[in-house]
């Protein structure tokens, strides 16, 4: 089947969108695929590694590059869940209770250092992240569409930290790691940045509107997933409930994917390949985006843990020995 380009104009801007982001994020293009992805299906990314790495930056030229407002959360262990989703107050002239918004209550919000933040601001974001409402003094109010959510976190400092749950970072779309880049990338990376000092950006300006990131949401959930990618992507699933033919993992897997993890995926998927030019998703999207996509979503036993094991370990063990139908 050759590929056709679904969308035309549609598919265009959302590559425009990723080479914009890329041309400022040097070695950072599954991150940047990843963050569109976000956008192009309603999900939010958890990005995970050690300072510097330009997880801000990249949230930062995200919402440079789309319509909408944008807000930073700055997580503290004295953070209440008020600071987070807002707060009702009372008005001596209106005689009135009035809810004030919260930063939640804006399209994109960077949650710096979430797992700095105590479990009841944590939890606070639940509603938010699974329903798109946040509910306050008896009232459920909608957040603006869209609305995503990008939390970082530090994984050198523990103390003074309070690790995600599993049903917190079960609302996450993906899980990604970041690591610190190379030679070359480092010299790319101080070229860019000395460049940008003697050269500031002018005013930024986005390139993508509302309407038409609605537009290309409604052809993303389009793309089509043949019978047997579907049943690759269970595959790949119950390989963490039930092992397979030749692999069992579940003596080390203490939580495995739930059904949320297989929807997830396919969604991942549709949109990866309609960021391609396709109006089909194959085995390579899957494959490309599994494990950032599953391994949040199921732990290994403390057994498998103390013994060096991690769910990254263990996905790539499932994902070469689960063949695509």
């Amino acid at each position: 089947m050759e590929d056709q380009a679904p969308g035309g104009s549609l598919t265009e801007a959302a590559q425009r969108l990723t080479q914009r982001m890329e041309a400022g994020l040097i070695g950072q293009s599954a991150l940047v695929e990843r963050l569109v992805i976000c956008l192009l299906t309603g999900g939010h990314v958890l990005i995970e590694g050690p300072p510097g790495l330009a997880k801000t930056r990249s949230v930062r030229r995200l919402s440079d590059a789309v319509e909408g407002s944008f807000a930073r959360i700055q997580c503290t262990p004295d953070l209440m869940p008020s600071d987070v989703t807002g707060t009702q107050a009372w008005r001596q002239e209106s005689g009135q209770m009035v809810f004030l918004p919260g930063p939640v209550f804006h399209s994109l919000v960077l949650v710096d250092e979430i797992n700095r933040a105590p479990p009841k601001v944590q939890s606070a974001l639940l509603e938010a992240m699974a329903e798109g409402q946040v509910t306050s003094g008896g009232l459920s109010r909608a957040l603006p569409e869209p609305f995503m959510v990008v939390a970082t976190q530090n994984p050198l400092e523990q103390e003074g930290t309070f690790p995600l749950p599993e049903a917190q970072l079960d609302r996450f779309l993906f899980h990604v790691l970041l690591d610190l880049p190379d030679e070359a990338t480092e010299l790319a990376i101080l070229d860019l940045v000395e460049g940008e000092l003697r050269a500031p950006a002018g005013q930024a300006v986005s390139c993508l509107d509302t309407a038409k990131l609605a537009a290309m949401k409604a052809e993303v959930v389009q793309v089509h997933l043949s019978p047997a990618l579907r049943r690759y992507i269970v595959g790949l699933v119950m390989a963490t409930r039930t092992g397979v033919d030749g692999l069992s993992v579940t003596d080390r897997i203490q939580h495995a994917v739930s059904p949320r993890g297989t929807l997830s995926l396919a969604a991942a998927a549709r949109a990866r390949a309609w960021l391609n030019g396709r109006d089909y998703a194959v085995p390579e999207d899957v494959e490309a985006l599994a494990p950032d996509v599953l391994c949040h979503r199921m732990a290994p036993t403390w057994r498998a843990r103390a013994a060096g094991e991690t769910s990254r370990g263990i996905m790539t063990e499932i994902l070469s020995t689960v063949e695509p139908l």
